[in-house]
């Protein structure tokens, strides 16, 4: 292609992607610059290059389809982040805002279409509805400033569900009255197909994504398998004869079991997402913008200004009723108030029905007025949310740093000791999962080498297996260091790592046959490293993935809580739960458990959890009807010497190994107090 044969509006398939991966690029960089949040930098990009703008790019079948992928995984990803412990919490308050969001700026806005514009009913009831619906086009400003986990994004993020639903409900109603097709037997077919579309998806893709999440680990597979799902749903959902968005909306909520923050499957998701769908999107979205509205002919400003304010002051009043009622914060309310106040898909799909539907006198339900006023609300208010929800995203992330710090001050140092590459994956995800939210713990891997037994090979297995360590690691953008020792024994080589660099807890893993296939589940080797090293040690043994279990049991002795490492393991398990989203089920003596319930109160509230008391007389064997394979049970043990030690726990490997063959185990054994001196002074 000549650059004298370049006519604009380009046409060009290899030119039109490069102008946008160039927008992608540089935009960001520009607008950050002039304290402009990128999503707003996106929309102003395709602004200018519109045909509104310069005409450089023409609104071609390319963005009708990466904007519709775009705006699926928006609304994917907010259902993928939605805390499902928070949304049953807060199920109220999230019912309350979805129906107040619908109910406030839909009445506000067909009074005053009614009484002022002088529109018809149907106009006037289409019309009010499009500020009642909001898109989260500024959702990926609180997942990039780790907001996202909050109970007022939560809260916003349901409601969306039931406003953008109410709407599309009022938007199928009024096409169905101007089709002719709005009988008895429309809306009995409608919510059949509802109905049927809805139970499909939520019986079939938990149980489907399960069982392919344990028969395939490979990152790409199951990334194609999320996005198979992602637009099924969708498209189910169309088929239903609703928008596909609704669909998305729910694959994210069913499947966010399965996609824990701590997966490198998460991370790859966001990233693509965010790298191409979702700017395309947002570009698409500018280029629909006319500014030249604002000094045009007509009523198009009027009507602008109008649905401004029925969906500003409508969301407004909506997020401060919930407020007022609930006793919440007012940071919470701008929060809210700042995610649900763009407007982008519903609107636009409602704004597009109603200017198509022509009535019997020959006019168009919306005028040319309202098409052009709609693509200046979109433009307005994604700016308005894009700000709110900045800045009091920054306040809320300044605010919460340093509440989930480590309980006595001390650096975590997570060690992993890596001798088998089937067990590499899930101790490395343990360990992100275990260390504080403020991500300040370091995570090291060791390999130990015996140089006098095929050193080369020893070598070359032990380099893959560090790097396929610090793969899993970088996949959810977390740094691994790489530790290699020679030595002549693996626990002494692990002891002396231990002590060199200071570490605070150590991950052992097993194989998955240890204590099936033979009914003691510790070897010699890691009875020698409990004997040499006083810090906090996980000994694993996971039959499935971290990310397919359904709950997290734990087990603790007698006189637990006087233990030296008691708020340490405490605090390492309520961060497996919060980031694996499981409830935790303790069972212990009820002075162990009012002590837990106090931590995790004081440091760790949002855990879920519950106690019930161990019986003295059955132990360990009253919890085997209690756990399952797809059950992950923590023991807590300790040793010689410890307040909470007991004889018996010398038979806890052997135990677990007969009786939880096909359970998922963590054998804990907490860090102890320092007796190393006091031993020197008796020898």
């Amino acid at each position: 292609m000549n650059w004298t044969d370049l006519n604009l509006p380009i046409t060009d398939p290899t030119w039109i992607f490069l102008i946008v991966l160039a927008i992608i690029l540089f935009a960001p960089m520009l607008f950050s610059r002039l304290r402009i949040p990128n999503i707003i930098g996106m929309i102003l990009a395709g602004v200018l290059i519109g045909s509104h703008g310069l005409n450089i790019l023409a609104r071609d079948s390319s963005f009708e389809l990466f904007g519709n992928v775009g705006l699926y995984y928006i609304m994917f990803l907010a259902g993928l982040e939605i805390n499902t412990a928070n949304l049953k919490k807060n199920r109220n308050k999230t019912l309350v805002l979805g129906m107040l969001a619908f109910l406030v700026p839909i009445a506000l806005g067909f009074l005053i279409n009614t009484s002022y514009l002088k529109y018809g009913v149907a106009t006037s009831l289409l019309l009010a509805s499009m500020c009642s619906s909001y898109t989260l086009v500024s959702y990926p400003i609180v997942l990039r400033l780790g907001v996202s986990k909050q109970r007022s994004v939560s809260i916003t993020v349901g409601a969306t569900a039931i406003t953008d639903t109410l709407t599309l409900i009022v938007l199928a109603v009024i096409s169905g009255i101007f089709a002719g097709t709005s009988g008895g037997l429309f809306w009995l077919w409608l919510i059949i197909k509802v109905l049927a579309v809805g139970a499909l998806i939520i019986c079939c893709f938990p149980r489907l994504a399960r069982w392919f999440f344990r028969k395939y680990d490979d990152t790409v597979i199951q990334f194609l398998f999320v996005l198979v799902l992602l637009f099924l749903a969708a498209g189910l959902m169309e088929l239903a004869g609703l928008e596909g968005i609704l669909g998305a909306f729910l694959a994210g909520i069913l499947l966010n079991r399965f996609i824990p923050g701590i997966s490198p499957l998460k991370n790859h998701i966001e990233f693509v997402g965010n790298v191409l769908f979702i700017p395309y999107f947002l570009i698409g979205v500018g280029m629909l913008i006319d500014l030249k509205v604002i000094f045009g002919h007509g009523n198009a400003l009027k009507v602008a200004m109008i649905m401004l304010f029925c969906a500003l002051a409508g969301k407004w009043l909506a997020c401060f009723l919930t407020q007022k009622l609930f006793g919440m914060r007012a940071v919470e309310r701008r929060l809210m108030y700042g995610l649900s106040t763009s407007q982008a898909a519903a609107t636009l799909a409602a704004a597009l029905v109603g200017y198509n539907i022509i009535l019997p006198d020959g006019s168009r339900l919306f005028n040319d007025d309202i098409l052009n006023g709609t693509v200046l609300l979109i433009l307005v208010t994604c700016i308005v949310s894009s700000v709110i929800t900045e800045r009091t995203s920054k306040k809320i992330a300044v605010e919460s740093i340093g509440v989930d710090a480590d309980t006595d001050g001390h650096p975590e140092r997570i060690l992993i000791p890596i001798a088998n590459p089937d067990t590499v994956k899930d101790m490395v995800c343990f360990s992100i999962a275990m260390r504080d939210s403020a991500g300040t713990g370091d995570l090291y891997a060791l390999s130990i080498i015996n140089d006098d037994v095929d050193g080369k090979r020893l070598r070359s297995v032990s380099a893959s297996n560090l790097d396929n360590a610090a793969k899993v690691a970088a996949s959810s953008n977390v740094e691994l260091k790489k530790l290699t020792r020679y030595d002549m024994n693996i626990a002494s080589g692990i002891i002396h790592t231990v002590k060199e660099q200071d570490i605070t807890s150590v991950i052992i893993g097993l194989h998955r046959d240890s204590g099936v296939k033979r009914p003691v589940l510790l070897s010699n080797f890691a009875i020698n490293l409990l004997k040499g090293i006083n810090c906090e040690v996980f000994v694993m043994r996971m039959l499935v993935p971290i990310n397919t279990l359904k709950k997290i049991v734990v087990a603790a002795p007698p006189k637990a809580e006087y233990e030296a490492g008691f708020a340490r393991w405490a605090g390492h398990l309520c961060r497996v739960g919060r980031a694996l989203e499981r409830k935790l089920h303790f069972y212990c003596t009820s002075e162990t458990a009012g002590v837990l319930r106090s931590l995790i109160s004081e440091k760790y509230a949002g855990t879920e959890c519950d106690f019930a008391l161990l019986p003295e007389i059955d132990g360990l064997q009253s919890l085997r009807d209690k756990v399952d394979g797809d059950s992950l049970l923590v023991v807590i043990s300790s040793r010689s010497g410890s307040i909470s030690y007991d004889s018996s726990h010398e038979r806890l490997p052997r135990l677990l190994g007969k009786d939880f063959s096909h359970t998922s185990l963590v054998l804990l054994y907490p860090e102890k107090y320092d007796d190393s001196a006091h031993s020197l002074m008796l020898s």
